[in-house]
């Protein structure tokens, strides 16, 4: 039997282990002490600011415009620095170029100049944007400043941030000016300079779920918050429904191409991911060639007649029922046989019973639908689904933006007493947690919300169906914490003129989180403390028209689903955790990017102080802060290994 001093031994062996890799990077006792103290300076700095945007729902011109100007920050910081000397024409230049880089520099970089005019426009130009840039850079430490840089000019931008100086006159800026313009590279460098400004406005950029449907696309949304240089994800139901469809799951793939018929979205799939709608479009133009398909029509104009995308709509729409049914079967845990509604349907009567009661159907045409088997699809539904099918998993695109979002995304996220994810807690009338069973396993609060996203890791590479359909069921699901609702009643909608049947009714949370002990019950749940805490959420659009408040009576909840998209509302809120204080942006209609730089528009949102901080937080007030200190206290392990001659010091050469 091992002693005890054995097992210490052990211990020690393996603390060693953990500490070699961190001696490559800090060789001795000197190296690390430098860093010590470095992370000592870092916790006395400002926190970075983190901006939360949820519901982003395909409006990827809207969301650029709104990452770009920082949510509205970046003007007042401009103004403060610049309006009071810059002609009004030269300052609104300015700004659209800072919001809009790549189409100004295009758009400059056409007006005539002489040699010595763009000399003095680029020189004149790149100096106020490296003003800003060394504003912004002074609540960083150097090195995560620098983690910003475009890697092609890093070297180069770290000059030009230090000049000037008093010993450097102004021929060092001069120099590499000149030497650009001779290389026909001057634009470029502006380019990447203005993204180094966006990218030093926001330390962290927190999307609170949903990048798809509604809006036109998608696809560019994702395009382009890979393009940040800091994001974190937190999965919504739209964007589990797009993982679910990206893995083949047939209740899934009819339901993206349902809802972007709806809305007439069909470029993020065809242009987007390079799937092509022939399929479908074959099944409408035959079987369903003389139905009217009245109830279907899409909204919005086209290149497609209307009466072709509604058939489209409609025949993705009867699939999409018969595999949620074939799903609902597999999973008789889920309790939802009542949502099994094909076999409802009378259809020689053209009427169905939902919940002991009898509707009848104002469309009566069911043409791939067998009465006998209502589940099964048709020999041509087959063919066509089998070729969707293959397109959705095989398009490279659409795999791509899947394994980021996983390898960005998490369920929730803790910052600054900030508890953030996308839907809700599932919890009964009182309050209580209630379970979901997830691995055979029931799951409640926090240990549910962990087992999701251990699932959600796992399904990308080992896509069992039992995942699958619970993808399915975290889209629509009434236990789901992405949805919260105890149905979602497309299938009504489509088929039954009585909107009395169209409801679908919220769970307890949402009435909860205006009561402070509900809410204090959440956060502790959470890891989060109660007295400055504040629950964060999306999903449920604030209905602004209405005069409602994104704040709950509690105080202690906040919902920034603004309806982004216009599809909503076209409205949408920032988030904004500054030092000093946590506040709501609202933005307002959006024309287009067009528009913004022809005519200087810009969205300039309406701010409500939600939180302030006084003295204002810190590094060390936040979970950065906790990594930090962790960091240190394993640099001291480091150098008591190192004195203790148990890791052997490398001096500097």
């Amino acid at each position: 039997m091992p002693t005890h001093g054995a097992h210490l031994r052990k211990d020690r062996e393996n603390e060693l282990v953990v500490l070699r890799p961190l001696a490559e990077r800090f060789p001795n006792v000197d190296a690390a002490m430098a860093e010590i103290a470095r992370l000592s300076a870092v916790l006395t700095l400002p926190k970075g600011t983190i901006h939360v945007i949820s519901d982003i729902h395909g409006e990827d011109q809207k969301l650029r415009h709104v990452i770009n100007n920082a949510s509205g920050t970046l003007r007042p910081l401009v103004e403060k620095l610049f309006a009071g000397y810059m002609e009004p024409k030269k300052f609104q230049e300015f700004l659209t170029l800072i919001f809009y880089p790549a189409e100004m520099t295009t758009q400059l970089e056409k007006q005539p100049r002489t040699e010595a005019e763009l000399r003095e426009f680029a020189r004149s130009t790149l100096r106020n944007l490296f003003e800003l840039a060394r504003v912004l850079a002074g609540r960083y430490s150097l090195k995560r400043a620098m983690e910003v840089f475009p890697a092609e000019y890093s070297g180069l931008m770290a000059e030009m941030l230090h000049e000037p100086t008093t010993e450097r006159g102004a021929e060092f800026a001069a120099a590499i000016v000149d030497e650009l313009i001779r290389r026909g590279r001057i634009w470029n460098l502006i380019h990447v300079t203005v993204r180094l400004v966006r990218n030093l406005a926001i330390y962290e950029l927190i999307i609170g779920g949903d990048c798809w449907d509604r809006g036109p696309r998608g696809d560019l949304v994702v395009d382009y918050l890979r393009k940040q240089p800091n994001v974190s994800f937190i999965w919504g139901n739209h964007d589990v429904a797009w993982l679910g469809a990206s893995l083949g799951h047939g209740a899934l793939i009819c339901h993206v191409l349902r809802v972007s018929l709806r809305y007439r979205r069909l470029g993020q799939i065809d242009e987007g991911y390079s799937i092509p709608w022939t399929p479908l479009e074959h099944l409408a133009r035959t079987i369903y060639a003389d139905d009217p398909a009245t109830h279907f029509m899409p909204k919005g104009e086209g290149l497609r007649p209307a009466v072709v995308v509604a058939r489209m709509q409609k025949a993705a729409a009867v699939m999409q029922f018969k595999f949620e049914g074939q799903a609902i079967a597999r999973n008789p845990e889920w309790a939802m046989s009542h949502r099994r509604l094909l076999h409802q349907i009378d259809y020689k009567k053209g009427t169905i019973t939902l919940d002991g009661t009898v509707h009848e159907l104002r469309d009566k045409n069911f043409p791939t639908i067998d009465p006998k088997n209502p589940y099964e699809l048709s020999a041509e539904e087959q063919a066509c689904f089998d070729r969707l099918r293959h397109s959705f998993l095989n398009s490279q695109k659409l795999g791509e933006h899947m394994r980021w979002l996983v390898s960005h995304g998490a369920m929730y996220l803790r910052r600054d007493d900030n508890l953030i994810f996308h839907g809700c807690v599932p919890v009964d009338e009182s309050g209580e947690f209630l379970p979901m069973i997830i691995d055979g396993e029931p799951c409640k609060g926090r240990a549910m919300f962990n087992a999701i996203e251990k699932m959600l890791v796992r399904v990308i590479d080992q896509p069992a169906e039992k995942d699958l359909d619970l993808l399915w069921y975290l889209w629509s699901g009434p236990r789901s914490p992405l949805f919260g609702k105890d149905r979602i009643t497309t299938f009504e909608r489509d088929f039954i003129g009585d909107q009395s049947v169209h409801h679908e009714t919220k769970g307890p949370y949402f009435d909860l989180i205006h009561e402070a002990w509900f809410c204090d019950k959440v956060l502790k749940e959470f890891g989060v403390a109660p007295a400055h805490g504040l629950i964060v959420n999306g999903h449920v659009p604030v209905k602004i028209e209405k005069g409602e408040s994104p704040l709950k009576r509690s105080g202690k909840a906040i919902t920034i689903d603004g309806a982004f998209s216009a599809a909503y509302g076209d409205h949408g809120y920032t988030l904004v955790l500054e030092a000093n204080r946590t506040f709501l942006a609202l933005h307002h209609h959006f024309e287009s990017v067009e528009a913004a730089i022809r005519d200087g528009v810009d969205i300039v949102p309406s701010v409500t102080n939600i939180r302030t901080w006084e003295p204002p937080r810190r590094m060390a007030d936040t979970e950065r802060g906790v990594e930090f200190r962790c960091q240190i206290e394993q640099l001291e392990n480091l150098i008591d290994a190192y004195r203790n001659n148990d890791l052997r010091q490398t001096q500097a050469r």
